[in-house]
């Protein structure tokens, strides 16, 4: 299983921030850790964990995003399209891990040598919360 990990600030006001990282293989085909900003919704984030992470469609965006899988509400109902995508305020999310161009540009990368180099393994994302040591 290869983890991406998302660090949580503490919330302020709507927005919660934090950092998303992962390694991408470099030219002479050796990992590079790079990490990228984040922005969620305070009012609508998912719990801290490990979730199974995948690349499926998405019919609001029309092309493959990545999807947190195995997420649930507090009454125990699957949430189901809880996606990374580009965003730039809290407002653009309702559940979702907001991120810049550049973050997505190099999460699509990601993916792609996932499916090239590693072809027997998965991804997951774990998430931790700013009071997490």
């Amino acid at each position: 299983m290869i983890t991406l990990t998302l660090q949580r600030n503490k919330p302020s006001g709507k927005a919660v921030t934090g950092t998303l990282a992962f390694d991408l293989l470099n030219k002479e085909g050796a990992p590079e850790h790079l990490s990228f900003p984040t922005l969620e919704n305070a009012e609508f984030i998912i719990p801290a964990g490990t979730y199974p992470l995948d690349r499926t469609w998405s019919p609001k965006f029309k092309k493959f995003l990545p999807e947190v899988q195995e997420v649930f509400a507090p009454d125990g109902t699957p949430r189901l399209g809880i996606r990374i995508h580009r965003g730039a305020i809290p407002e653009h999310s309702t559940g979702c891990i907001l991120l810049d161009m550049t973050g997505m540009a190099n999460l699509d990368v990601f993916f792609n040598q996932l499916e090239l180099y590693y072809e027997d393994e998965n991804a997951q994302l774990t998430i931790t919360d700013g009071s997490e040591a």
